[in-house]
């Protein structure tokens, strides 16, 4: 007997949707069950010959389907703005891969357990899945006064979705770094970067502490790295910290899975990965698990 699974849908069929979907198919907890979007699309066609349904009727067609209990939002912070609301009347749990921040920002490492129970999930940003951590962790053993984060990622792997939403991206990123990763102050920035061939998802991470503890900080961060791992395997510690008086800099790459995008794509695999750790947790408690 197959074990019972709780299904979800996809709005968007882009990149990031459609790695989503390959993801939701290796769930232990999901069900890959409907994909649509506005109009015809690869991503749809993907969906449609894998036996998934499909509709370019957007976020009518998921919120009409009472099958479906979780909802992935893979377009941009304006169309969620618009299709949160009408996911929450019809009684689904909305994933937000957008910056829209409709609902709290999540990162499952440093606050999953403390928002669990609410209906709107709101992933941040590919930057702030990679960099909050980090903060969240030196701020437990130093107390961050300001942390600053560059993203850098290919320039391959950021879709128009990504595109129209740079401004939201650096605004979410900072408050994410700020209302999580708990700094006094933060400022984000990203950087597509056109090289060829293209680059991993790099992060650099800067903080001034006020309580500057070196051996604090190295341990945090190597246990915090371990943990982030558990649901993004790419994740790795590239420079360890280098703490100069009271500034520590952390140097942090992603690797994707390769589940559907190239494995350079550590982008939009980091928070794809980590909304799927979200959906599971989810997932789990609807099953009585």
């Amino acid at each position: 007997m197959a074990e019972e699974k709780i299904k979800v849908g996809i709005i968007g069929p882009g990149n990031i949707g459609t790695d989503l979907m390959y993801k939701v198919m290796k769930s232990k907890h999901l069900q890959m069950d409907f994909m649509t979007g506005i109009v015809e699309s690869e991503g749809l066609k993907r969906a449609a010959a894998l036996g998934f349904k499909t509709s370019t009727e957007g976020v009518k067609a998921v919120a009409d389907d009472k099958d479906v209990k979780i909802v992935f939002d893979a377009t941009m912070a304006s169309a969620h703005i618009v299709n949160a609301p009408i996911l929450k009347a019809a009684g689904k749990i909305a994933i937000d891969m957008t910056p829209a921040a409709v609902g709290p920002y999540v990162v499952p490492c440093c606050n999953l357990d403390k928002v669990k129970d609410a209906d709107n999930f709101n992933m941040v940003t590919c930057g702030g899945q990679a960099t909050i951590p980090i903060v969240n962790a030196i701020n437990e053993v130093c107390d961050v006064e300001y942390a600053e984060i560059v993203a850098s990622i290919s320039s391959k792997s950021a879709g128009p979705g990504t595109r129209a939403s740079i401004d939201e991206f650096t605004q979410t990123t900072r408050k994410g770094l700020e209302i999580i990763g708990g700094a006094d102050r933060a400022r984000a920035i990203i950087i597509l970067n056109p090289a060829e061939p293209p680059v991993m998802m790099c992060n650099t991470i800067y903080t001034i502490v006020k309580n500057p503890d070196e051996e604090a900080i190295k341990a945090a961060v190597e246990k915090r790295v371990k943990e982030v791992q558990q649901y993004v395997p790419g994740y790795r510690l590239r420079v360890p910290p280098i703490v100069e008086g009271n500034k520590v800099t952390v140097i942090i790459q992603v690797e994707g899975a390769g589940d559907f995008l190239p494995k350079y794509s550590g982008n939009l695999d980091i928070i794809n990965s980590a909304a799927i750790a979200v959906a599971e947790k989810i997932a789990a408690k609807m099953l009585g698990k």
